[in-house]
C-alpha cells in the first residue's frame, strides 16, 4: 500500500483527486522551473529582511516550525522570524498586532517576506508554490472531511485560500477552498493563483475576502477509492 492510500485508509477517506499529468509530474517540474529565477529576483529583499531582524530585535534571523505536509507527514518550514525570541507554544493564529511581532516584524508578515525562506522547502521538495498552507500538526485533530483533502497534495508558499481572504475566513471556509483547489488543480488554476498573489501583496487580504459558497454540487473531479484488506484499491469516478 502507497503512502497516499494509507493516509486515505487510516482518515477513511473515500474520495480523491483524479490522476493528471500536471498532478503527477509536471507541478513538480513547473516548481523547479521558476524557483531560480525567482530567487535571484528576490535575493536583495533576503538579504536586507535579514540585517533588519538582527537589528531589530536579539534572536535567529530565522524561524523553524513543524508543519503537516503531503499524506499528513511533518517537516520542518523555514521562516523569517518575525516575533520576539522566546520559547513559546503555537497553539493560536498570530493577528495583525499581536503585541509580541517585532516592528520589522510587521512589515514582513504585511507583504509576505517572511514566508519567503520557504523556498528552500519547495527546492527539497516538501512544498510546491501554491498549495493548500502548510498547517500545525495538532491541526490535523479537527479537520472535517475538506480539511483531509487538503493533505492530498503539497502544501504551497501561496494557495486558494490565501487569494481568498485568508485570515478572514474561518478554518472550516479555508478547508473547503483548499478541498476545492486540490479538486480542481491545473496549471491554469496555480498560474491564475500566483498573479492574484501578487495583488493580494500590494493591496492587503482583506480586499479579497469572499466566503465560499459551501452549497454548491459535490466536487466533480474526484473518483471514489475503495481500500481493500491487502491494500489494493478500487476506483470508479464520482
Amino acid at each position: 500500500m502507497n503512502a497516499k492510500d494509507e493516509y486515505c485508509q487510516k482518515h477513511q477517506l473515500t474520495f480523491q483527486p483524479k490522476w493528471s499529468a500536471y498532478r503527477s509530474f509536471a507541478k513538480r517540474l513547473f516548481d523547479l522551473a521558476i524557483i531560480l529565477p525567482i530567487f535571484l529576483a528576490i535575493l536583495p529583499v533576503l538579504l536586507i529582511a535579514a540585517v533588519l531582524i538582527k537589528l531589530d530585535s536579539r534572536g535567529p534571523v530565522f524561524f523553524l516550525q513543524e508543519r503537516l505536509g503531503l499524506y499528513g507527514k511533518t517537516f520542518m518550514t523555514y521562516k523569517f522570524r518575525t516575533m520576539t525570541h522566546r520559547e513559546r507554544e503555537a497553539t493560536s493564529e498570530i493577528l495583525p498586532g499581536h503585541s509580541e511581532v517585532t516592528r520589522i516584524g510587521n512589515w514582513l508578515r504585511r507583504f509576505k517576506i517572511d514566508e519567503l525562506p520557504q523556498l528552500l522547502n519547495i527546492v527539497n521538495g516538501d512544498m510546491s508554490l501554491v498549495g493548500p498552507r502548510p498547517a500545525l500538526p495538532d491541526h490535523i485533530n479537527d479537520y472535517n472531511e475538506e480539511g483531509l483533502q487538503r493533505l492530498l497534495e503539497r502544501p504551497g508558499l501561496t494557495g486558494l485560500s490565501q487569494v481568498s481572504g485568508n485570515i478572514y475566513l474561518s478554518w472550516p471556509d479555508r478547508w473547503f477552498y483548499d478541498a476545492q483547489y486540490v479538486s480542481h488543480l491545473s496549471f491554469l488554476k496555480d498560474v491564475s493563483i500566483i498573479v492574484k498573489t501578487v495583488a493580494v501583496v500590494l493591496l492587503g487580504e482583506e480586499r479579497f475576502l469572499k466566503k465560499p459558497d459551501t452549497q454548491s454540487e459535490p466536487l466533480p473531479d474526484t473518483e471514489t477509492v475503495v481500500i481493500a484488506p491487502d491494500g489494493k484499491n478500487q476506483s470508479r469516478a464520482a
